[in-house]
């Protein structure tokens, strides 16, 4: 993966968090993922097939998300566990999605898959022969991460 593909995404998290939320995220800069896990609370993973392959996903933690859906205007009564999982997915879905405005049709996307908890450590396979990257976000008081973990088909 190129510095200036590894741009898309960061570019695509900051901006999904300033137009979402009207409050910047902070990018801590990249770096590459050895052996440590980066799962927090619930983390949204989306598949990439095309010109390139690999896995994308988006961790945080609840209080992060509840923080999120919050900020969006929906009232904190109405938060349940769905709600959580939803906005998890649909941080990934965007930032994956604005990825592809940028690499073009060929960087085809899945359906955001949602996963929490003890499902964690199985349901979360980035491929040892791929460097995967890892994007510290710092929005408010929180730290979540982006992890992109792609090879080029071409």
């Amino acid at each position: 993966m190129t510095e200036a593909e590894l741009q898309v995404f960061i570019e695509g998290t900051t901006r999904y968090f300033e137009r979402t939320t009207k409050r910047p995220a902070i990018v801590d800069p990249p770096f590459l993922k050895g052996d440590e896990t980066f799962l927090l609370d619930y983390t949204g993973v989306i598949g990439i097939s095309g010109r390139q392959r690999g896995t994308i996903y988006y961790t945080a933690s609840s209080d992060m998300l509840s923080e999120l859906i919050i900020a969006m205007g929906v009232p904190l009564p109405f938060m349940e566990e769905n709600s959580l999982r939803d906005m998890v997915g649909e941080v990934t879905n965007t930032i994956s999605g604005n990825a592809r405005k940028e690499f073009g049709g060929m960087f085809m996307i899945s359906v955001p898959i949602v996963i929490t908890g003890d499902k964690m450590s199985s349901g979360l396979y980035l491929p040892s022969n791929l460097s995967s990257f890892v994007i510290p976000v710092i929005w408010g008081q929180h730290k979540s991460y982006l992890v992109v973990c792609l090879e080029d088909m071409k």
